[in-house]
């Protein structure tokens, strides 16, 4: 019996499903080796927040020695902010529209605000909603590596640095994302030499235009590993708190490093070799394909087979496993991130499933 199970096993007639359970144990253990891997090569860790969406996780990296957190929107920053959190980057090219303008400005009173950009309207749009105090806000460039996501050639950031600086922002950086990466095992270094070749190439337009780059951010938890190039300064990996099936299949974690899962009910049984769970969509997201399934069973071979919003088809293809009506099983998710906004709470535990404690998950709900 793994961990995974062991813990469910202890834990099971004290939770209703589907309910995601976090194995704190094995959740600081991540974030202790992510913060070590960073201190080995002379790096900052922020983690990005998006993944758990939960204060008290991002406290637990803080005090392992992250100099502050990732967020992927105003909402999110808002939230740890309220929380105490006193220095986000808000890597995301965010455009200022509604009241965002206004929001972004009052959490510069209160928080070393970075906000990512990677054009010149947003830049000015930034800075007219900054009014008289642009220099509050602090932008860093996003360059693209690969991705072909957001992001400006590597060779513009100069000039959209100079931009920044000329409405009265404060250009401190640059940044980027080596989404690519997670294409599959192989996929992973070549992501991170895209990345470190970007913003090498960033740098140096920052250095022609005259403007320091102080802040070289690079992500992400499955590209982390070989981000150690000689300009970067900081890392934002924000899976390896939990890690999920995707990062084992990249060979970015173990199996024994996966510290959340989601507790699902076996709850009709009437298809030969298939049995229902009372986990669907809503819990787990849609990420997955017939080929790898749409979420595993811990220590079996099992897998979903196949979501509807509230139900989960898990085939029973011979061999000793057939749970019966009233199992409750675990279920480790392919992509952790799309879990998490589906629930107000974690149950927190260990691997011995010993103790029981009720997270909130402060940011779900907020992407504006």
């Amino acid at each position: 019996m793994n961990r995974i199970q062991r813990a469910l096993e202890a834990l099971v007639e004290r939770v209703d499903t589907p309910a995601p359970i976090v194995l704190v144990d094995v959740m600081q253990d991540n974030i202790d080796r992510m913060q070590a891997f960073a201190v080995q090569h002379n790096l900052d860790v922020r983690p990005h927040v998006k993944t758990h969406k939960c204060v008290e996780i991002g406290r637990r990296q803080v005090t392992a020695g992250a100099v502050g957190v990732t967020a992927g929107n105003v909402g999110e920053a808002e939230v740890f902010a309220a929380a105490g959190f006193d220095d986000i980057f808000l890597a995301y090219p965010v455009w200022p529209s509604g009241t965002k303008g206004m929001r972004i400005h009052r959490l510069t009173e209160t928080t070393r605000l970075r906000v990512g950009v990677d054009n010149v309207a947003a830049i000015n749009a930034l800075a007219d909603a900054m009014g008289a105090e642009p220099e509050r806000l602090q932008v860093v460039i996003e360059v693209d590596c690969g991705a072909r996501r957001s992001g400006a050639p590597p060779e513009a950031a100069g000039e959209l640095a100079l931009a920044a600086r000329k409405r009265g922002l404060v250009p401190v950086g640059v940044f980027t994302y080596p989404g690519h990466g997670s294409a599959g095992p192989d996929a992973r270094k070549r992501a991170a030499d895209d990345q470190d070749a970007a913003l090498t190439t960033a740098v140096s337009s920052f250095t022609a235009a005259g403007v320091n780059a102080e802040v070289v951010s690079a992500g992400s938890t499955p590209t982390v590993e070989f981000s150690t190039g000689s300009v970067i300064t900081e890392i934002r990996p924000g899976e390896y708190v939990f890690n999920d099936l995707n990062n084992t299949r990249l060979g970015a974690c173990t199996e024994d490093q996966i510290a959340l899962f989601v507790a699902g009910t076996v709850v009709s049984d009437w298809v030969p070799d298939q049995v229902i769970l009372d986990i669907g969509t809503k819990a787990l997201g849609r990420e997955g394909s017939p080929e790898i399934g749409y979420g595993s069973i811990a220590g079996t071979t099992a897998v979903l087979s196949k979501l509807n919003e509230y139900h989960g088809f898990l085939p029973l293809r011979g061999g000793g496993f057939r749970p019966g009506v009233g199992t409750v099983l675990p279920v480790v998710p392919n992509h952790v991130c799309p879990v998490v906004v589906n629930f107000e709470e974690y149950i927190v535990t260990d691997s011995t499933g010993t103790t029981l404690e009720r997270w909130p998950v402060d940011a779900r709900g907020y992407l504006n």
